[in-house]
């Protein structure tokens, strides 16, 4: 008998902290405050500062200047930016960092361009947030905020996977600032039918089953990332630790699955309406424009030519990248960053 109760006893504790495992996946998520040290002092203005730990700042000069933009109380979004002159803004995507675009920067002239490297709420060393505040508009907001803290009033704008539809839709709030483009792997256009952005997508919106393979299994997930690249050499598992272990560290690693469900699969989806807004913005511009896509990315390779629809001048460059273009040919990158930087100075 005494056997019998152990057993039984084990039993019951298992199936407690499998009953407490699921409720921690299926959770919302809380919302997690990072704090800086200091004072970052900008022409607009003073800043938190923020020493970034020594595995990321490894990864760049220490002419990088690191701070928080409160954009909203409690809502930081982590800046990094270097170099003078021109400002240009760049955002990365999903489950990225600002530091996706370190080689970027290194690659540009600095002494004639600033580069703004804001990190979407949720990721990075960011603000964490509850999964359900993980929306399109949520998004763009709190970048649009950043950029008009930061008084920007002209900039180039690159962007790539969810820092297409976020950047983009943040420029549209205050459309004076936009003067130029380089738009990588992405898309502004909302769904017109049923679909799913590929098999990945489609698998993490069943519930559970997403917080089982983004969630808990993150260290496993992060490794796939390598197998979007046209060469996976360019994402081992060091530069894979720039956008995973903040995520882990902070104890919400909600956004990356929420970010994935954010993905619109159809015309009904909750982003499809900012979407279709971000869609007429860009229909309307008359900026240089150019486009660097990735043509061996499983995920985004086939959306270039719905995207040459919308940048019908735009030249191409198409690459043997994969995905995250940034970690394979930043030179390309930077090459027409500078282009459309001298084309929008004399425009």
């Amino acid at each position: 008998m005494p056997a019998v109760k152990i057993i039984s006893t084990l039993v019951a504790l298992i199936a407690t902290l499998l009953l407490a495992a699921f409720f921690v996946l299926v959770g919302d998520g809380e919302r997690i405050t990072p704090d800086g040290e200091g004072v970052v002092a900008l022409e607009v203005g003073d800043f938190e500062a923020f020493a970034m730990p020594d595995y990321a700042s490894a990864v760049i000069s220490d002419a990088y200047t690191s701070y928080f933009i409160e954009v909203e109380p409690g809502i930081k979004i982590h800046v990094l930016e270097v170099g003078q002159g021109y400002p240009v803004y760049l955002q990365h995507g999903n489950p990225t960092t600002g530091l996706l675009y370190r080689k970027v920067a290194a690659s540009l002239p600095l002494d004639r361009v600033r580069v703004i490297m804001p990190t979407m709420v949720g990721l990075g060393y960011s603000t964490k947030i509850p999964a359900s505040e993980h929306t399109l508009d949520n998004h763009m907001r709190w970048i649009n905020r950043a950029l008009t803290t930061l008084h920007l009033t002209e900039a180039v704008y690159v962007g790539q996977d969810w820092g297409g539809p976020v950047g983009m839709g943040a420029l549209s709030l205050s459309p004076g600032i936009l003067k130029g483009a380089v738009v990588m792997n992405t898309g502004f256009r909302a769904p017109r039918a049923a679909m799913d952005l590929s098999r990945a997508h489609a698998l993490v919106k069943t519930p559970l089953v997403g917080e089982f393979v983004v969630e808990a299994m993150s260290s496993f997930f992060f490794k796939r990332l390598a197998g979007v690249q046209g060469d996976p050499t360019t994402m081992p598992p060091e530069v894979m630790d720039l956008y995973r272990r903040p995520l882990e560290d902070s104890g919400n690693g909600k956004a990356t699955l929420a970010l994935m469900r954010m993905v619109a699969d159809g015309p009904e989806h909750a982003s499809s309406p900012a979407l279709r807004d971000i869609e007429h913005y860009v229909e309307g511009l008359d900026i240089p424009a150019e486009l660097v896509w990735g043509m061996n990315d499983p995920i985004l390779a086939r959306g270039l030519p719905v995207m040459q629809s919308m940048f019908p001048a735009a030249p191409v460059t198409e690459t043997e990248a994969g995905h995250f273009l940034q970690e394979e040919v930043p030179d390309v990158i930077a090459a027409a960053i500078m282009r459309i930087v001298d084309a929008a100075q004399k425009k």
